[in-house]
C-alpha cells in the first residue's frame, strides 16, 4: 500500500535512531560511471570490499551510491543480484549506502556496454545522465522509468543495509559548463513535471527508508526565494538533503536556512578543497547541528575527480592542480592528506545517535 509522505515526527523519529551519519559519495577507483561499476563484467567486489574498508577505518558509517535506468533495463535480476552483493559488503563493513536512482548532471547520452577511457585531465570525463536526454524528452519512455522505480525500491523496500533513497541528484542541472549545448532546451521544466511522479512511484512501493532529492541552487532562505524545482524537492522529501561546495560560513548559513522545516538535514555533497570546502572546515559544523555529511568521493581513480571543475575548460594534461579536489586516498589506500585522515577519525570517534531536530541553533 502506497505511502504519504512523513510527518516532521515520523522523519525525526528515524534520525534519533541514527548515529551521526558521514561518509562519501562513492565509486570505486576501476569504474568511470555508474554503468561501469555494475554492469556485470566490470561489477568489482573484490575492489568495492578493498575500499569499503578504508571508509570503514575512517568511522565512516554510509555511502551515497548512484544506479542507473539503464541497468534494470538491460538486466534486472542481474542489477538486483550485484546491489545484494553491494549492500553485503557494505554491511560487513557497518556501512548503510543512500542510494541514488536518477541524475541529471554531465553526459545526456548513457550508452550500455564498454565505457570509453577517462579523457586525459578532465573530471569526470565519463559520468552519465539517467535517464539520458532521449528518455527524457520521450513520455513513452515513463512507464520504463516507473517499473524501474517500483521494481527496485520494491526489491529493497524492507531491507534494513539501506539508509536511504535519493531519487534524483541535482534534477535541474543544465551542465553549463560541460554538456549544456546537448541538453535539451526545458530540460528543467520536464523534470519537474516528472519529480512528483518519481516520488509517488517510490512511495506506492511502501519503503521504510526515507526518501529525498537534494537541493543544490540559489537562495533558500525564503520560500519565495527558492526555485519551483527547490520547492518541489524540500515539499516530496521526508527528509532533507543539499549539496554546498562552498565556504565554511556559506555551509552553517544553509543548514541554518534549512533547519525552519524541522526535518532531519543531510549534506549529500561536499568538499572541494579549491572551492573552500574542506573537511577541517565543514565536517564540525555538521557535527556541530547534527547534519550529516557526505563528501564527493573516497577513492582516486578513473572518474579523475580530484581534478577541479575548471579542467572542461583547461585539461591538467601537462600540469596537476595545486590541491586535489576531491578524493581522501590515492588507489593504493595511502592518504592525500594523512591530517585529513586524522581528523575525520577524531571527528566519527564519539558518534551518538542524532537527537530531534528541533529548528533550535546549538550556538
Amino acid at each position: 500500500m502506497a505511502r504519504q509522505r512523513w510527518t516532521v515526527e515520523q522523519a525525526n523519529a528515524w534520525y534519533s535512531t541514527q548515529p551521526w551519519l558521514v561518509g562519501s559519495n562513492y565509486i570505486p577507483a576501476t569504474a568511470i560511471n555508474q554503468l561501469e561499476m555494475w554492469q556485470s563484467d566490470t561489477f568489482d567486489p573484490k575492489r568495492i570490499d578493498l575500499e569499503l574498508g578504508w571508509a570503514e577505518s575512517l568511522g565512516m558509517n554510509t555511502m551515497r551510491v548512484f544506479l542507473h535506468d539503464l541497468l534494470w533495463q538491460q538486466d534486472k535480476e542481474g542489477f538486483e543480484s550485484r546491489l545484494d552483493t553491494f549492500l553485503s559488503i557494505a554491511k560487513k563493513h557497518h556501512i548503510r549506502p543512500m542510494l541514488v536512482l536518477f541524475d541529471s548532471c554531465w553526459d545526456p547520452f548513457p550508452r550500455l556496454g564498454l565505457q570509453h577511457p577517462p579523457i586525459p585531465g578532465i573530471h569526470n570525463s565519463g559520468w552519465v545522465q539517467s535517464p539520458g536526454a532521449d528518455a527524457l524528452q520521450a513520455s513513452h519512455e515513463y512507464p520504463r522509468l516507473e517499473a524501474y522505480v517500483k521494481g527496485i525500491i520494491g526489491r529493497f523496500a524492507k531491507d534494513q543495509r539501506i539508509l536511504a533513497w535519493d531519487l534524483w541528484n541535482e534534477p535541474d542541472n543544465n551542465n553549463d559548463s560541460s554538456y549544456g549545448r546537448f541538453e535539451p532546451k526545458k530540460k528543467a521544466d520536464i523534470v519537474a513535471e516528472l519529480l512528483p511522479q518519481v516520488y509517488s512511484w517510490a512511495r506506492f512501493v511502501d519503503p521504510v527508508q526515507p526518501l529525498t532529492s537534494g537541493i543544490w541552487a540559489g537562495d533558500w532562505t525564503t520560500e519565495s526565494s527558492m526555485s519551483a524545482m527547490a520547492r518541489i524537492q524540500i515539499d516530496e522529501s521526508d527528509i532533507i538533503s543539499f549539496h554546498n561546495y562552498s565556504w565554511p560560513e556559506d555551509f552553517e548559513r544553509r543548514v541554518v536556512a534549512l533547519q525552519r522545516y524541522h526535518r532531519p538535514i543531510l549534506c549529500t555533497e561536499y568538499m572541494a578543497r579549491g572551492a573552500g570546502s574542506t573537511f577541517d572546515q565543514t565536517l564540525p559544523i555538521a557535527k556541530k547541528y547534527k547534519v550529516g555529511a557526505i563528501n564527493w568521493g573516497l577513492v582516486a581513480g578513473k572518474t579523475q575527480t580530484y581534478l577541479p571543475w575548471d579542467s572542461w575548460r583547461h585539461p591538467y594534461i601537462l600540469d596537476q592542480p595545486t590541491l586535489w579536489f576531491h578524493e581522501i586516498f590515492h588507489t593504493d589506500g595511502t592518504p592525500y592528506r594523512a591530517r585529513e585522515v586524522e581528523i575525520i577519525r577524531d571527528l566519527t570517534a564519539t558518534t551518538l545517535p542524532a537527537k530531534s531536530v528541533s529548528g533550535t541553533s546549538t550556538h
